[in-house]
C-alpha cells in the first residue's frame, strides 16, 4: 500500500514544530517540509536584528540541523500556490508536490493597509532580509550625518506601537548612545517617534504596566502620537492626520511596523481568507477540507469567550502544532481528535536587553525580572523549535548583561 503524503508548508514556529512532532510518532507517511529559506529564525526577535543589538545568525539556525532526513524529506523552495481539487502545491521553481494531508504555516506578510507610498519607502520587520535592510538604512543614515548635517539623517519614525514596535524602540532606544559614539552625531539632536492611531498604547497590559513601558521609553528620547492615522509615506517624510489636520514628520528612516497579514498565498489559493487569514473549524482545519490543516499566522482561530479571534503569536503558533501532530495521529489510527483549546500563558515585551513588562500566573512583572522572563521564553522556543544543541548555540543566557 502506497504510503500516505503529509506535507508541511514553512518552517517558522508553527510548521518547524509540526514537523519536529510528526517525525517522532512513526506514523506510516512520508513527510515533506517546503520553505524558501534553508533557516528557521525566531521571529520575535527579528526587532534585535533590525536595531542592531544581535546578529541574524543569533537568531536562525539551519533547518537540516533539527529534523531527521531519513524521515523528512525537506525542499527548500517557494509556495506559489495551493491546488485543493487536485491535492498539489505548486512551486516557484516549477515543482509540484502533491499530499493527502497539508498543514499551511506559511508565516505572515508587512500589511499596507492601501496607504500610499508604504511598500516604496517604508522598512518593514518581517524576516531576517528585511531586519538587516532597516539596520542597514539606519548606520547609512547616521553615518551620513557627519557630512550631510541634514537633520532628517537623525530622524527616526516607527509608524505602528504594536508589540514589535514597541519591542524595537526599546532595542534601539538603548543602542543609539553607541552609535552616536561610534558615527560621531550628537545625541541631542536625535529624533525618535513613534506614530499610532489608535488612541491607547500597549491595550495588551494594564494600565500600570503599560504607562511604565511608555515612560521608559520617554524618559529614553522616544516621542509617542498617538490617535493619528498615517496618511502616507513619503521618501524621507510620513504625513498623518491629527484633530483633523494633515501633519507632516521628516525622517530618512522609517520603520513600518503597523501590522501584519497572513501569506499572500493563502488568498492566491482561493481559500476564504481575511488579510490572508482563514477561519478555521475547531480542529484547526479549513472547512469542507479535513485534510487541510491551517495554523499559524494564516489561521484564525475564535476565542469564544472573547467572540474575537485569538492574537496571531508565537506562543498559540507553538501550541497549535503540537495539536496538529495529535490530531494527525489520530486520523491514522482512525479515532476522533480532541478540539482545539488554548490558554495564554501570559505576555511579555522586552524594552532593551534589561527592562520589560510582562503579564503571567495573574501578576505584572516589570524592569530587569520582565527582562529575564522575555530571554526564558526565547530560550524555550528555541527548544520547542529547535534542539539542546541549537539551544545552547543561540540560547539568551546573557541574564546578568
Amino acid at each position: 500500500m502506497t504510503k500516505k503524503k503529509i506535507v508541511v508548508l514553512g518552517a517558522g514556529y508553527a510548521g518547524l514544530r509540526t514537523v519536529k512532532g510528526l517525525q517522532k510518532k512513526g506514523l506510516d507517511a512520508e513527510i515533506t517540509l517546503i520553505n524558501k529559506n534553508s533557516y528557521h529564525y525566531e521571529a520575535t526577535q527579528l526587532h534585535e536584528v533590525a536595531a542592531g543589538t544581535e546578529p541574524a545568525k543569533k537568531i536562525s539556525f539551519e533547518i537540516k540541523d533539527v529534523i531527521d532526513e531519513s524521515k523528512v524529506n525537506f525542499i527548500q523552495d517557494e509556495v506559489t500556490t495551493i491546488n485543493h481539487e487536485a491535492q498539489e502545491v505548486s512551486l516557484k521553481e516549477g515543482e509540484k508536490v502533491s499530499y493527502d494531508y497539508l498543514v499551511v504555516a506559511l508565516g505572515f506578510e508587512s500589511e499596507s493597509f492601501g496607504i500610499p507610498g508604504v511598500d516604496e519607502f517604508g522598512w518593514p520587520l518581517v524576516d531576517i532580509k528585511t531586519a538587516e535592510a532597516a539596520k542597514a538604512q539606519l548606520d547609512k543614515n547616521l553615518q551620513n550625518y557627519k557630512v550631510s548635517k541634514d537633520p532628517k539623517d537623525l530622524s527616526i519614525v516607527v509608524c505602528g506601537a504594536g508589540f514589535t514596535s514597541i519591542e524595537y524602540l526599546g532595542e534601539i532606544s538603548n543602542r543609539l548612545p553607541k552609535l552616536a559614539d561610534k558615527f560621531d552625531f550628537p545625541m541631542d539632536k536625535v529624533k525618535v517617534t513613534c506614530i499610532e492611531a489608535m488612541p491607547k498604547l500597549l491595550p495588551m497590559f494594564s494600565e500600570k504596566l503599560a504607562s511604565y513601558g511608555i515612560d521608559v521609553l520617554e524618559k529614553r528620547g522616544v516621542e509617542f502620537i498617538v490617535g493619528t492615522p498615517i496618511k502616507e509615506i513619503k521618501e524621507s517624510s510620513v504625513v498623518y492626520e491629527q484633530d483633523g489636520e494633515l501633519k507632516e514628520i521628516e525622517a530618512s528612516t522609517i520603520i513600518w511596523t503597523t501590522g501584519v497579514r497572513g501569506s499572500s498565498v493563502v488568498g492566491a489559493s482561493g481559500f476564504e481568507e481575511r488579510r490572508g487569514r482563514v477561519m478555521v473549524e475547531p480542529d484547526l482545519t479549513v472547512k469542507g477540507q479535513p485534510n487541510v490543516f491551517m495554523i499559524g499566522d494564516v489561521s484564525a482561530v475564535m476565542d469564544e469567550a472573547s467572540g474575537r479571534p485569538y492574537p496571531t503569536t508565537a506562543q498559540i503558533a507553538l501550541v497549535q502544532a503540537d495539536y496538529v501532530v495529535e490530531a494527525m495521529a489520530n486520523k491514522f489510527s482512525g479515532t476522533e481528535p480532541n478540539l482545539f483549546e488554548f490558554k495564554s500563558a501570559g505576555t511579555v515585551a522586552s524594552l532593551g536587553n534589561n527592562d520589560g513588562i510582562g503579564h503571567t500566573m495573574n501578576k505584572d512583572f516589570k524592569g530587569y525580572i520582565a527582562s529575564v522572563m522575555k530571554k526564558g521564553i526565547v530560550d524555550k522556543s528555541l527548544l520547542q523549535t529547535g534542539t539542546p544543541s541549537v539551544l545552547l548555540k543561540k540560547g539568551r543566557f546573557d541574564f546578568y548583561h
